[in-house]
């Protein structure tokens, strides 16, 4: 294989294999700096998938789009605006957004887009002692790929249960259904929307220690869910790179549709008064803040090594800050607008049964499975409007899964590029991966699963885990390696260097408060509930926080390992190492070369 920039090759697969549309873009950033082509050329063709570059770039921004624009915006934003005073939780979420979020998504794309390499090995070119960095995004992230999917098997149970003339959740009547279920205003029943989720759907037991049975029906759906996951990457983009233009856009019409829709339903207007107007006094909480830097964190992919795996595919000259900026509006942007969409149908439900709007929904993951269900059945055809509508939740979370396992695949093949980079090594590894997850993941399919699923959920993959390789990311990048030097290799990509705030950030915002709110949390720590009444026994929260530890662990461990493999155990070796890694970086193209030597001293 021909190596490409940093001494990385190509995939070394056939046209049409996994993420060839990404390999492409890394192949042609090397050629575009020793090639200057006239303005009238036609565009450069990928010498992969031999489509036009600026043609990938577009269903790059549209896959990465589709990777943060996900669940976590229909789902857990407004679930976490609910849990934690409403409007009040817009505080400690815009202050995360500028100071932590903008700041942490763009280091993070543009260092895969400078190093060229995947989440781990690109923090093994730019400083060997903080490769644990990597290793922990990646623990995180397979996390990630074990209980995010699960949603999309609830999402595929509710798709298939629409294909009636009327929905099973939309009256009483059905042998799931108690003797409380009603359709009428009554403050001791329960709504058939929320027995159909616990008691159809789930089968939910009475607690951890009692798992039950298997939901066979939910397993062969999370099966489902993994054979459309595997077999969309498996194919390539020419297959994926055409389902997003769908998958990025039919979300937004939905989104629109259920909006206008809920807006006009009586109660409305109770329901955004409760979304907007805050409770000050949550503000003293610090899970309020940990849910809120979590909430960025996880919606913006940081902390995962996704972004840094999509950046460094793009062209060196890519501007990733342009990118950045305008992904991060976009994604919020989404977030506050489904926050309308879900408290309009709150107000609605409330207004029906005469309670007030926090007695409406329960106070779980389920939020978009009980609210978003009975905005439907208000609608004609409502059959129609419910395969819609979880149609777009499946698209929305297969977009953000088709990242996540595709980040984690690149993370092991830049390890091990011998080793993958053959034959059908690498779908090989995808499939042993998914089988892994798969298996992992029916643990949550059984009648106890959504007490496990909400382990996960605190602790493993949207806890303080995330502030924790966020601290140690900007103090990387700020100050070992160092802000001037990163400026400097930014502005030789795009041409400019950005605004000094983002400087400023991963030098002491980003970092002083991730860890402020960081060691906040564990002062002010409570245990996990589920629907504010369980509460789980103490080996299930040592589980919780084993899979908490798994994670952060990695980098003082990294540390650790690169000191005693250093010959007389001289950490300033590998502290200091970076700058001849990077000056190997610029090899490559001799118009980066005197630059970079010329920072690198």
């Amino acid at each position: 294989m021909t190596p490409v920039s940093g001494g990385r090759s190509l995939l070394g697969t056939a046209p049409g294999s996994v993420t060839t549309w990404l390999s492409c873009a890394r192949g042609l950033g090397a050629q575009s700096q020793l090639l200057r082509r006239p303005v009238r050329d036609p565009p450069p063709l990928c010498r992969v998938c031999d489509l036009p570059l600026c043609r990938r770039r577009i269903e790059f921004v549209l896959s990465v789009a589709g990777e943060i624009i996900g669940l976590g915006n229909v789902w857990r934003f407004p679930y976490l605006c609910y849990k934690n005073g409403g409007g009040a939780f817009f505080v400690p979420y815009v202050i995360f957004f500028v100071c932590c979020g903008i700041p942490v998504f763009f280091l993070e794309t543009a260092l895969g887009q400078f190093t060229t390499e995947g989440g781990i090995t690109c923090w093994r070119k730019v400083c060997p002692l903080f490769e644990g960095i990597g290793y922990a995004t990646q623990v995180i992230e397979a996390h990630l790929n074990v209980y995010y999917v699960v949603i999309l098997a609830w999402a595929i149970f509710y798709l298939f249960n629409c294909f009636t003339t009327e929905l099973p959740w939309a009256a009483c009547g059905h042998y799931w259904n108690t003797e409380n279920a009603t359709n009428i205003t009554n403050p001791n029943a329960t709504s058939p929307v929320i027995e159909f989720w616990e008691r159809r759907v789930l089968k939910i037991s009475d607690g951890i220690e009692h798992m039950g049975g298997m939901r066979w029906e939910l397993a062969m759906c999370l099966a489902l869910a993994w054979f459309i996951c595997y077999f969309c990457i498996w194919k390539g983009p020419k297959s994926t790179g055409k389902v997003v233009y769908v998958t990025a856009t039919f979300p937004y019409v939905m989104l629109l549709v259920l909006l206008v829709r809920g807006v006009t339903l009586p109660g409305a207007y109770d329901g955004i008064k409760f979304y907007l107007y805050p409770d000050i006094s949550r503000l003293s909480d610090p899970q309020v803040w940990v849910d809120a830097g979590t909430q960025i964190f996880f919606s913006y992919a940081i902390c995962l090594g996704c972004l840094t795996a999509l950046g460094s595919y793009n062209s060196y000259n890519n501007n990733c800050y342009r990118d950045c900026l305008m992904l991060c509006c976009l994604n919020s942007g989404t977030s506050f607008v489904a926050g309308f969409a879900i408290f309009s149908v709150l107000g609605f439900m409330a207004y029906e049964q005469n309670v007030p709007i926090e007695a409406v929904a329960e106070s779980g993951p389920g939020l978009a499975f009980i609210a978003y269900p009975k905005a439907v059945t208000m609608m004609p055809l409502s059959p129609l409007w419910a395969c819609l509508f979880f149609m777009m939740l499946i698209f929305l979370g297969l977009d953000s899964q088709f990242v996540c396992v595709e980040s984690l695949v690149t993370a092991v093949v830049d390890m091990y590029p011998e080793t993958f980079r053959r034959g059908y090594r690498r779908e090989l590894l995808i499939l042993g991966m998914s089988i892994v997850s798969f298996f992992i993941g029916l643990i949550m399919c059984m009648e106890g699963g959504m007490y496990v699923f909400q382990l996960f959920d605190a602790y493993a993959a949207s806890g303080m885990c995330l502030l924790f390789v966020a601290i140690f990311e900007s103090i990387c990048i700020g100050w070992v390696y160092g802000s001037d030097r990163f400026y400097t290799n930014i502005e030789d990509m795009i041409g400019y260097k950005p605004v000094f705030f983002i400087k400023w950030c991963w030098m002491i915002l980003t970092p002083g408060i991730c860890a402020a709110i960081f060691l906040f949390f564990l002062i002010k720590y409570k245990p996990l509930k589920y629907n504010n009444v369980y509460t789980y026994p103490d080996w299930g929260y040592g589980i919780g926080w084993f899979m908490a530890m798994s994670s952060m662990v990695c980098i003082p461990l990294g540390m650790i390992w690169m000191i005693w493999k250093t010959p007389e155990r001289n950490w300033c070796l590998h502290l200091y190492s970076f700058k001849t890694n990077m000056a190997n970086i610029s090899r490559h193209c001799p118009a980066r070369l005197e630059l970079t030597a010329l920072h690198l001293g």
